[in-house]
């Protein structure tokens, strides 16, 4: 396969993926922007949350030189003018789409371009009108929709490894740093009874709610979400959908099946890293420290991403 059209297949699906993850964000940080156990400010503390997950408030402060309710979920959702807002990840995956029409299927490209067109609409209509969780479940189930046309239709090839490759880096990236945020807002209470609090129960359970694995945690672990054993479920547990163990046992699977022997330090890396998960306990995690566990493996991923990019995706 050209590199040019893997990439275009890698990128297309990481856009899709990264949607649905913001759209995860923006949920969560507005339905705890309407809990009393939201404090002062009205919320808008935690609208901003988003914001500082992705790196973009000084960016917003600097077009609207203030956080207000109203704009903040406009500049992440549907402001064209900033490159990482929802309304510009699925113009862009819908461009490497089109790129590559030809190696995806007709259910593929059907239900890609009709979410973009779906997507100007709600643009034009404005979140004041559309809703902003109705928006955000809009996003979530485009995106599930489309992960089931992929997997239903196309030809299990090198065209499937790279649009699910693509996925699970950005899945990844997402849960580590939902989960180092909430953390890193709690503060103090996750090392204090305070923990049990009800304002550390809200911010678990969203946390949960917005990588759909309450479920999950309910089942394993039964009881209220604490620091460690969320942690755990979202780091280390290999039956989650959307762990960090998960995501980098599925790259490792995939790159080994990728032909050829340019990707050997993309694959050895992968191997690497999954061993790190798949051997450590929670423990030993926080032991070390959960921020800068996390930042640690944010700095891996990102340089999985970069070897990949480098084995795969560049013109030789």
């Amino acid at each position: 396969m050209l590199s040019r059209t893997a990439a275009d297949l890698y990128w297309m699906s990481r856009y899709l993926e990264r949607a649905e993850n913001l759209a995860r964000m923006m949920d969560v940080s507005y339905s705890l922007s309407l809990m009393p156990q939201a404090g002062q400010g009205n919320g808008l503390e935690e609208l901003a949350m988003p914001l500082l997950i992705t790196g973009t408030q000084e960016a917003y402060l600097q077009r609207h030189g203030a956080l207000h309710a109203e704009n903040m979920p406009h500049f992440f959702a549907l402001d064209e003018q900033n490159p990482a807002s929802i309304y510009n990840c699925l113009a862009s995956a819908r461009a490497n789409a089109h790129a590559v029409r030809g190696r995806i299927t007709t259910d593929m490209w059907e239900n890609i371009n009709t979410s973009w067109l779906d997507m100007r609409h709600i643009a034009a209509q404005g979140l004041g009108k559309y809703g902003i969780s109705r928006f955000c479940e809009w996003v979530k189930e485009r995106s599930h929709l489309f992960r089931g046309a992929t997997v239903g239709t196309i030809m299990r090839g090198d065209a499937y490894r790279f649009i699910r490759l693509g996925t699970f880096i950005e899945c990844a990236d997402n849960t580590l740093r939902l989960l180092d945020a909430r953390y890193e807002l709690l503060g103090e209470e996750v090392d204090t009874i305070d923990d049990r609090s009800a304002h550390a129960y809200y911010q678990w359970s969203a946390l949960l709610r917005a990588l759909s694995s309450f479920e999950a945690f309910a089942d394993i672990y039964r009881g209220s979400p604490r620091a460690g054993k969320v942690a755990e479920l979202l780091l280390l547990r290999p039956e989650v959908p959307r762990s960090l163990r998960t995501c980098l046992e599925e790259i490792d699977r995939i790159l080994s099946s990728l032909p050829g022997d340019n990707g050997r330090p993309a694959q050895r890396l992968a191997a690497e890293l999954v061993a790190g998960v798949r051997y450590i306990t929670i423990e030993e995690v926080l032991q070390q420290g959960l921020h800068d566990s996390i930042t640690r493996q944010i700095e891996h991923l990102h340089s999985l991403s970069n070897a990949i990019h480098s084995a795969y995706l560049e013109a030789a």
